[in-house]
């Protein structure tokens, strides 16, 4: 066995992942000729900034900042997206947003990221945006089950439905 450098080394398991997998050439950034483990860095690097923003974006919502909080989240949440270019590209990632199995829990995390900047703009609720938040992640928590195979029927039998 090959040696590694902390738990996963993918370097040495070039040949254990596919590599039509997550990496297929359509990526949104295949022109700068990135590397397997560049493009995992400016994945991770976007999924942290995009985190990082919302947290930022959070903290002003709960010191009084509706419209800053709206701004940052939404931003942090775009990024993070953004971040699935260096793996599958910007086209395929919508293409299967949209597939019948998800698209409405896509329609439903889209809509309530336009609902954030409603409660922060128009209502000035910040009770209406903790509620938009939540609901955005729920929703993408399902859009997200719905890669992972029996994942869904699995948290449904959870919680008894």
């Amino acid at each position: 066995m090959a040696s590694s450098k902390g738990w996963f080394n993918l370097e040495t398991a070039a040949g254990t992942i596919p590599e039509t997998q997550f990496f297929e050439g359509d990526s949104a950034f295949k022109f700068l000729g990135l590397t397997r483990m560049q493009r995992l860095y400016g994945f991770g690097g976007c999924l942290a900034l995009g985190f990082i923003l919302s947290i930022l974006g959070a903290a002003l919502l709960f010191v009084g900042q509706l419209g800053s909080f709206a701004i940052l989240y939404a931003l942090g949440t775009v990024v993070a997206l953004i971040g699935t270019g260096f793996l599958i590209g910007f086209f395929k990632q919508l293409k299967l947003m949209f597939k019948p199995v998800r698209i409405v829990a896509t329609i439903i995390f889209l809509g309530s990221i336009g609902l954030v900047f409603v409660g922060a703009f128009v209502i000035k609720s910040d009770i209406l945006c903790i509620i938009f938040v939540i609901i955005q992640y729920l929703a993408y928590t399902w859009y997200t089950l719905s890669y992972i195979p029996y994942a869904r029927s699995a948290v449904l039998k959870i919680f008894g439905m």
